[in-house]
């Protein structure tokens, strides 16, 4: 009965953890492009870059030249960067992860 008590008890003490570190890992807000085409390794944002909302975070070459693709809709931190120079990309990918600042 003891064990079975135990196993329980490191049950609920594993979900309880689980939960914690996923509270704590931090969300992310992605960051959708509004064109199509192939992304440009001008004005690429970088991992760990600060973002403001309406900063530019992606270019891309389109039939009728670079334009922005996408823009931050949130201030924070840039924690991923789904594309790199040359990909092709269409509207409402994903491409930028950011996290939001804390206020």
């Amino acid at each position: 009965m003891a064990h079975k008590k135990s196993i329980i008890a490191i049950t609920v003490l594993l979900v309880i953890g689980v939960v914690a570190w996923s509270l704590a890992a931090g969300q992310t807000v992605d960051q959708r492009g509004v064109l199509s085409g192939s992304v440009l390794a001008k004005g690429l944002v970088s991992i760990g870059a600060t973002a403001r909302e309406g900063d530019i975070l992606v270019y891309v070459e389109t039939i009728t030249g670079p334009a922005v693709a996408v823009r931050a809709n949130v201030d924070g931190v840039v924690r991923e960067v789904l594309v790199k120079p040359g990909d092709k990309v269409k509207t409402g990918d994903v491409l930028v992860k950011i996290e939001p600042r804390k206020r």
